[in-house]
């Protein structure tokens, strides 16, 4: 078998929900042999709500799923089950590609999703949620209370640098993203 792997259309929102509902059907109609994998690719994303710091997952193509398939032999009974199958599923769309033919992602493609789904979940990413020039508050340190203007952004670091006028003068703060609010 030559497993390749797809993009299918689906629901914005709930991705999850159908994907479930999808591998249900697959086991339901018996085979899962000919599509093991249906899966939401996304990525681990730390971000500040509310003064506390939470992980969320990012879905990376939002409205689509990847399936890993053998769908090479189309006129096959059992392909044409599969495919049944995936298109009975209630928000589940087509495979994307040319009318409703299912086109291989490639191998670099798919290895760069893949790469960047894992590398997500030991270190992840860091949502910051401001722009170089928005207005901030610094609501911790010896600053506290001061407001500010965002001169730098470091997200891998998860820093801000933020100007901050101190005796009339314009002074950098180097600061941890989750000590300054949005003004």
């Amino acid at each position: 078998m030559a497993f390749k792997w797809y993009f299918i259309r689906c629901q914005s929102g709930r991705e999850k929900r159908i994907r479930d509902n999808a591998l249900t059907r697959l086991g339901i109609a018996g085979v899962t042999d000919i599509v093991p994998q249906v899966m939401v690719p996304f990525e681990l994303v730390t971000d500040m709500k509310g003064g506390k710091k939470r992980t969320l997952e990012k879905k990376l193509y939002p409205g689509y799923l990847m399936v890993q398939a053998d769908l090479e032999e189309a006129d096959e009974k059992r392909t044409i089950t599969a495919r049944t199958a995936l298109r009975s599923v209630d928000g589940l769309r087509d495979f994307l590609g040319s009318r409703g033919e299912p086109t291989a992602i490639s191998e670099e493609e798919v290895t760069t999703i893949l790469s960047r789904m894992t590398e997500s979940e030991s270190r992840p990413q860091v949502s910051i949620g401001l722009d170089k020039g928005d207005r901030v508050k610094i609501n911790t340190g010896p600053f506290d209370g001061f407001d500010g203007v965002v001169d730098d952004i470091n997200a891998d670091k998860g820093t801000v640098r933020v100007v901050v006028t101190i005796f009339g003068r314009p002074t950098p703060v180097d600061l941890k993203y989750w000590e300054v609010e949005s003004v």
